[in-house]
């Protein structure tokens, strides 16, 4: 069976823990979690990690390339073996707005590289962004980090199958999750848009029940084509989303 991944936002532990209880009691589906490194917030994707791993052994939490130095970042490497998390998903990261909060030059491909060298056993996946630039220069990266050892990707949301349909071309036979995120605001999906560089489909609307048929759709597409998913909903009530996706 394919998987299906749940994002989940670790604001603070108590929300996380009631966030992921309520998700894995009411919804079987969901074979995963994944958690976004956001530095807005005081828990770091790999510790919130640990705090569920109990709930769902399948975690993935997303490692900012930017935030380590390749050369002194021993403390993660040791942080994820004593706590034997099993998969990450390393992503470039923004520079962050505090501008006293040190960003190193390490690339995605690198920190790659080194969690790989350092232990084999890890799961890292790698990310996918179809808005970033060209689709050839997409395609590119995606082969260097398979070069240094990616074990998969996770992709940026997508809202279009047909869009879907031109990246799994490259990845086919590779272990992918396809991501797709409800958008039930304007601006919501200006945000997409003008920072993103997202793509919406002429036949798109905001309306709850467009987004649950699209993730139907992915379900489905997924399910035919043997892609794993995952669903990123932000700002949304999750019982409402998800019961509309497993329920109805």
């Amino acid at each position: 069976m394919n998987q299906i991944l749940l994002e989940v936002v670790p604001r603070d532990v108590p929300t996380l823990l009631s966030d992921v209880h309520y998700v894995k009691n009411n919804f079987s589906q969901i074979s995963g979690i994944n958690i976004p490194d956001l530095l807005r917030f005081e828990t770091r994707s790999w510790v919130a990690a640990t705090t569920i791993q109990s709930i769902f052994p399948n975690v993935i939490p997303h490692l900012r390339a930017i935030d380590f130095d390749i050369d002194h970042c021993d403390y993660l490497i040791e942080f994820l073996q004593k706590n034997n998390l099993s998969s990450v998903v390393v992503i470039k990261g923004d520079p962050p707005t505090d501008m006293s909060r040190k960003v190193y030059p390490t690339t995605s491909v690198k920190l790659i590289k080194k969690l790989k060298k350092e232990m084999s056993f890890l799961k890292v996946y790698a990310a996918v962004d179809q808005y970033r630039g060209s689709i050839k220069d997409e395609f590119d990266y995606i082969e260097m980090k398979i070069d240094v050892g990616a074990d998969g990707f996770l992709t940026q949301p997508f809202f279009d199958l047909r869009l879907i349909d031109i990246f799994t071309e490259k990845l086919r036979g590779k272990k992918v999750y396809i991501g797709i995120s409800p958008v039930i605001t304007e601006k919501s999906q200006s945000y997409w848009e003008s920072r993103n560089r997202a793509y919406f489909p002429s036949n798109f609307n905001l309306s709850m029940d467009w987004n649950v048929q699209f993730a139907k759709d992915v379900i489905r597409y997924c399910s035919d084509s043997d892609f794993n998913m995952y669903l990123m909903p932000i700002k949304i009530d999750l019982g409402v989303y998800l019961s509309g996706i497993f329920k109805s």
